[in-house]
Formats: C-alpha cells, sequence, structure tokens
C-alpha cells in the first residue's frame, strides 16, 4: 500500500518567521480583527487574536462564539479585512 504524497509545508527563513511574528503580536494588543491564511486549509480563518500560547506555539483566533487554534508555523500570511 502506497503512502499518499503529502506537499511538505513551505520554507521561510528566520526574517520572514520574525517580521510574521511581529505582525500577530501587534494584532493581538490591538485587538484588531485580522485574517489569516494558513497552510493546508482552504479557507482563511478570520477574528480576533485572544491568546498567544508559547508552549504549543499555537495563536487562538476568536471566531464568533468559537476558538480556532492555529499552528505558528502553519500561518503564511497575515491581513485585515476590508470591509
Amino acid at each position: 500500500m502506497a503512502k499518499t504524497k503529502i506537499p511538505k509545508r513551505p520554507t521561510r527563513d528566520e526574517f520572514v518567521l520574525e517580521e510574521l511574528g511581529n505582525q500577530i503580536t501587534e494584532a493581538f494588543h490591538e485587538k484588531s480583527e485580522v485574517l489569516l491564511t494558513v497552510w493546508g486549509w482552504e479557507e482563511q480563518v478570520r477574528g480576533q487574536i485572544v491568546h498567544l500560547d508559547s508552549r504549543t506555539s499555537k495563536v487562538h483566533v476568536e471566531q464568533g462564539s468559537e476558538t480556532i487554534k492555529v499552528p505558528f508555523m502553519d500561518i503564511m500570511r497575515i491581513d485585515y479585512p476590508r470591509d
């Protein structure tokens, strides 16, 4: 039985990761609504960052009454909704 080939997450250098981390921290402190593009997820995650968990390296995004935990390394991009 052959394994299905899953594409690997793109590698990013430390400067890109640092900039992404700074943007996430800023959005968390300003309580801004964000739009996260996550590797391997079909839909973007939209909501407010309510917790940054350094132990598990997950970003907790509140979307209505639901909290979505997104692994930091899977976040490819952060945007701010324009509507």
